[in-house]
C-alpha cells in the first residue's frame, strides 16, 4: 500500500507508551484492511525493538482475524458449508498464508490412489478396507489422542504435511476423502468420541427414523481404520452408563463438525499471553453456529 503521511504518521505512533494513542493508532491501521500489511511487514523488519516487533505482530494479525470473520460468515450461509472449505479456514486462523492448491493437490493424490483401487464389486467392509490401506498404510497417516498442547494436530493442513493428526482433524480428512469419493461415511455425535459410521445408502441420511443405529453398517475411528460392529457400540454405552439415543446416530453436518473443531481448538490457547486466541475463536464459533 502506498505509504501516506496519514499511515506514515501511524506507524511511526505504533511505538507510542500512551495507552489510549495506542489503541486509537491501532483501529486506525485495522481499518485500511489486509493491504496495508505489507507495510506492516516492512516496519517489522526494520524495526530492531522487540515490544514493538510485538505490537506489529498482533496488528497483522488482527487483520488476518478481521479478513477471517467474512470468510466463515460467508462460508456458515451456504445452504450446505463445504467441510474441507471450513476445516482450511480453521487452519487459515494460525496459517493465513496456507497454499490451498497445495492442500487440494494433496487431498486429490490420497483420493486418486483410493480410487484406483474401488470397484463396485467391493462390499461396505472392503470399500473402508481400501481406504485404510492407502490412507494408514500406503500414505502412513497416523491416529493420536488429542493434546492441547499440540495446536499443529487440529489443523488439516498440517496433518497432511506430518501425517500425523488427533481422532477430529482425522476424521475430517477421513471424511471429505470419503465425499469425494461417493462412499456413505459420516461423522456422528457419539460422546466423548469422534467417530464415522458408514451408512445405509437406502435411508435417508438425515431420517428421523426412531431406530437411527439402524442405518449404519457399521463404525469406523479415524484414528486407525479400526472397525466397531453395533455391539461394540452399545457397550460402550453401556460403559459411559449413558442412554443411546438416536440423536447420537444421526449425521453431523458440516456447520457441527467445524464448531466443534473449533470449540476444541480453542482450548490450546488457555495462558495469559495467549487467552485472546481463545476469545477469537469463539467469536468463529458464534458465526458458524448462528
Amino acid at each position: 500500500m502506498e505509504e501516506t503521511k496519514e499511515i506514515s504518521a501511524l506507524l511511526h505512533l505504533i511505538d507510542d507508551p500512551d495507552e489510549e494513542v495506542y489503541t486509537t493508532v491501532c483501529n486506525r491501521i485495522v481499518s485500511f484492511g489486509k493491504v496495508i500489511i505489507p507495510n506492516l511487514e516492512h516496519l517489522w523488519e526494520t524495526t530492531p525493538n522487540e515490544e514493538v516487533q510485538e505490537r506489529i505482530e498482533l496488528l497483522i494479525h488482527r487483520l488476518h482475524f478481521q479478513d477471517l470473520q467474512q470468510d466463515f460468515t460467508q462460508w456458515a450461509k451456504a445452504d450446505y458449508p463445504d467441510l474441507l472449505q471450513g476445516a482450511l479456514l480453521v487452519a487459515k486462523y494460525q496459517f493465513p498464508d496456507i497454499n490451498m492448491h497445495a492442500i487440494h493437490s494433496d487431498i486429490e493424490k490420497i483420493r486418486r490412489n483410493i480410487w484406483l483401487e474401488l470397484n463396485s464389486y467391493l462390499t461396505a467392509l472392503e470399500q473402508i478396507n481400501v481406504v485404510n490401506k492407502i490412507l494408514f498404510q500406503y500414505h502412513k497417516h497416523k491416529g493420536v489422542e488429542i493434546s492441547y498442547q499440540n495446536t499443529e494436530e487440529f489443523l488439516l493442513n498440517k496433518v497432511l504435511e506430518t501425517h500425523r493428526g488427533n481422532s477430529i482433524a482425522n476424521g475430517i480428512l477421513y471424511m471429505v476423502l470419503c465425499e469425494l469419493l461417493d462412499l456413505p461415511v459420516r461423522v456422528i455425535n457419539i460422546p466423548r468420541q469422534f467417530i464415522l459410521g458408514y451408512f445405509d445408502t437406502t435411508h435417508e441420511y438425515f431420517s428421523t427414523a426412531k431406530k437411527g443405529s439402524n442405518k449404519i453398517h457399521f463404525y469406523v475411528d479415524p484414528m486407525s481404520g479400526q472397525v466397531y460392529t453395533q455391539k461394540d457400540v452399545d457397550n460402550y454405552f453401556k460403559r459411559i452408563a449413558v442412554p443411546p439415543t438416536p440423536s447420537y446416530f444421526k449425521p453431523m453436518g458440516p456447520k457441527a463438525i467445524i464448531r466443534f473443531l473449533l470449540e476444541e481448538f480453542s482450548k490450546c490457547f488457555d495462558d495469559d499471553k495467549t487467552r485472546y486466541k481463545q476469545d477469537e475463536l469463539r467469536i468463529l464459533v458464534d458465526i458458524v453456529s448462528a
